[in-house]
């Protein structure tokens, strides 16, 4: 499986593309985020942040990026045109052009064994060798909401994950990711 940034990212227009110089798996650039940031905060032109947000150290921000209410950013990059609805955590992770992440949805970072994250590609796993790693969510990828990314997500571009969806694995373009919920309604007594 192609790993490489540019499967991911169309890093044309990206304001900040340098952090990608170099990187061999597009989870490679985590890492070099705080180094890029100086730990501060780096924003592109006609971002609309709501109140309430909690922006931590290490962010990068595209062109028109909007992060709504409530939202907790931690070591990450947000590309251009992404909106990010309400109340999520999106922490050491990459979130592609032109994405829209619903309200709820969470990103979660860290195994509770406490192992490095792996990446899970078919039979194969990779280990990144980070404690700390989300998910990658290729441009134009749909996120539904209350869903939960897990530790060493992929996501190629123009996804769409179904609302309420725990995530793992490495998922191509163009994938739809739901889960069969079937609900039970019995008669009270």
């Amino acid at each position: 499986m192609n790993f490489k940034p540019l499967s991911y990212f169309d890093l044309s227009t990206f304001p900040f593309a340098d952090i990608f110089d170099g990187v061999e798996n597009v989870w490679d650039v985590i890492p070099k985020i705080k180094e890029y940031t100086d730990g501060k905060i780096i924003q592109g032109k006609n971002c609309y942040i709501h109140p309430h947000t909690n922006i931590r150290e290490n962010v990068i921000l595209g062109d028109n990026v909007n992060i709504g209410f409530s939202v907790e950013l931690k070591n990450c990059i947000i590309m251009n045109n992404t909106h990010i609805a309400h109340i999520n955590y999106v922490g050491d992770a990459i979130v592609g052009k032109d994405c829209n992440i619903s309200g709820g949805a969470m990103f979660a970072n860290f195994r509770l064994d406490n192992k490095p994250v792996l990446v899970k590609a078919g039979e194969e796993k990779i280990d990144t060798g980070m404690l700390k790693f989300s998910a990658i969510v290729g441009d134009g990828t749909w996120v539904g909401v209350n869903s939960v990314l897990n530790p060493g997500t992929i996501i190629g571009k123009h996804s769409a994950v179904y609302p309420l969806v725990s995530v793992t694995g490495t998922h191509p373009e163009k994938s739809i990711i739901r889960q069969r919920i079937r609900i039970q309604i019995a008669k009270k007594k």
